[in-house]
């Protein structure tokens, strides 16, 4: 049974200098676009809280006047309809109601498409929402900050078309070139070979195109609408592998429970290949040219665009190797187990504070890098969607449970092992096996909670941090989970049915939420 997936298909674009210059004005647009309406909620934002102020002067406590001052947060149909009032016309000078004045903002908007600013709006209200998610703590995940304004050169260029169904304008014109509004084909670096035979066969509907600038390079990401048969099953060769335990390290990439190819017993360990690493050199070598420059300066400019280009080949090249080794483990495996890992705390910085300063700070600093650089958290959320595309599933370890210091045949715990000990030896059944190797078998044997969509009243659910309700794996004397991996500091407690943040049409923020 085929069912309609959203799917992304990034494509590397080869745009002329004409071309580029086009993006850079699409870019510019879609940040003012966002400035604009982030600007008319902030104004409203303290609106409310002036009026607010007034009725505390006056004497009413603070609490009902919060009930009663209610100021309306623009949304993206009124800022629409606002700018359409305000903005000028460069090629005319006159105002939209047909007379002359002083200038007017955003006299340019006809030399763009229309999109890039009813997406930018789209954009800061999506902003403005998940800050209040956050704030109530209704929003899963790591604390959202108050929405800020977009700088040049400090945010990143990108701007979204919308597809008209009507008349489709963002489409494939053969295989090497991309139709988009306004700007027209661009060339493609690579090829949309596999989109395009998509469309044509009727399986794939374009809903927008993204446009970002990354380093050097520019890509289009293709939002798309597609009918595809998602397997509800591991098939039967995944069946016949079973479950793989990954373990997660520096070391090594990922060391595995058994094999990636069952003829080839090395394929357990998949080498770290330390993309920093090899280009700290000369990352070092560019930024000390680029310390050197003076600000605002031609140089300067040239000089960033290179670190940002090194960094960018990084990410690639990390990226490239992290979604190789996910699809294999998600199409050769019934169920891939993991381990819930605190990347927050495990990368957090050991200098301590003035009264009480850290120690050995440069080896953790060094440590952090290398954690970062094999980004255990990306390897995680690829495996989360990759499991469903291919039928297999998600088991995840509990994070208190000491895999590595348990024994993997036994059971008999070594609580004095530390990251020095590359070997782990068991003095109860005189096991000797690799520290990572016994980490793996230990997580695909006690993994058990599986990530799949749970029916109402049916299978075993999760806390709202994420742990199990009745956990059937020993934590081994240690505390209960906490919170969750891409979660640092505590979230807001959720306010009751009486607060006054609740009950304001406009933001839930004030001056004692701003402290905490």
């Amino acid at each position: 049974m085929e069912t309609e997936v959203l799917k992304t298909f990034r494509l590397t674009l080869d745009p002329t200098q004409a071309q580029v210059e086009t993006f850079t004005r699409h870019t510019g647009a879609a940040r003012w676009g966002f400035n604009f309406a982030l600007g008319l909620k902030v104004a409203a934002r303290e609106q409310w809280r002036r009026e607010v102020q007034q009725l505390v002067d006056q004497g009413v406590p603070e609490t009902e006047a919060r009930r009663k001052v209610r100021v309306p947060v623009p949304k993206k149909p009124a800022i629409q309809k606002y700018l359409n009032q305000v903005k000028g016309d460069s090629r005319t000078g006159v105002l939209p109601d047909g007379t002359y004045g002083p200038p007017r903002p955003c006299p340019w908007w006809h030399e763009v498409n229309a999109y890039a600013f009813q997406s930018a709006f789209a954009d800061a209200d999506q902003a403005w929402e998940n800050w209040l998610e956050s704030l109530r703590g209704n929003r899963a995940g790591r604390p959202v900050g108050y929405p800020q304004f977009k700088r040049k050169g400090r945010s990143r260029d990108s701007f979204r078309l919308y597809h008209d169904a009507k008349r489709p304008r963002i489409r494939l014109v053969g295989y090497r070139r991309l139709r988009i509004p306004t700007i027209g084909e661009v060339r493609l670096h690579d090829s949309g070979k596999r989109l395009s035979r998509l469309i044509d066969r009727g399986k794939a509907t374009v809903q927008s195109v993204t446009v970002a600038r990354s380093g050097h390079r520019w890509y289009a990401s293709v939002l798309c609408k597609v009918s595809t048969r998602i397997p509800q099953r591991a098939s039967r060769r995944q069946r016949e592998r079973g479950r793989v335990g990954v373990d997660v390290g520096v070391k090594h990439l990922v060391v595995l429970s058994q094999p990636l190819h069952p003829a080839n017993a090395t394929s357990a360990f998949v080498a770290n290949p330390r993309h920093f690493q090899r280009a700290k050199n000369r990352l070092a070598k560019a930024q000390r040219a680029l310390s050197r420059t003076q600000k605002g300066s031609a140089r300067r400019a040239k000089a960033n665009r290179r670190v940002a280009r090194l960094h960018y080949e990084v990410a690639e090249r990390r990226g490239a190797v992290l979604h190789a080794v996910t699809k294999q483990l998600a199409t050769r495996f019934a169920e891939v187990a993991i381990e819930d890992l605190n990347v927050v705390g495990m990368t957090r910085t050991a200098r301590g504070t003035l009264p009480k300063p850290g120690r050995h700070v440069k080896q953790k600093a060094g440590l952090n890098r290398a954690i970062r650089d094999v980004s255990p958290g990306e390897l995680r959320r690829q495996l989360s969607y990759k499991t469903s595309w291919y039928g297999s599933t998600l088991a995840i370890l509990d994070r208190w449970w000491p895999s590595s210091k348990t024994c993997s045949a036994c059971g008999w715990q070594n609580p004095h092992l530390t990251l020095a000990d590359r070997t782990f030896h068991c003095t109860n059944c005189t096991l000797t096996i690799d520290r990572d190797l016994n980490a793996a078998r230990n997580i695909a044997a006690h993994a058990v909670d599986v990530e799949r969509p749970v029916a109402p009243g049916r299978g075993e659910t999760q806390n709202a941090r994420g742990a199990l309700v009745r956990p059937s794996v020993p934590r081994a004397g240690r505390q209960e989970a906490m919170k969750r991996e891409d979660t640092s500091p505590p979230r807001p407690v959720p306010p009751q049915r009486s607060d006054p943040l609740t009950l304001l049409t406009l933001s839930p923020d004030h001056d004692r939420a701003g402290q905490t």
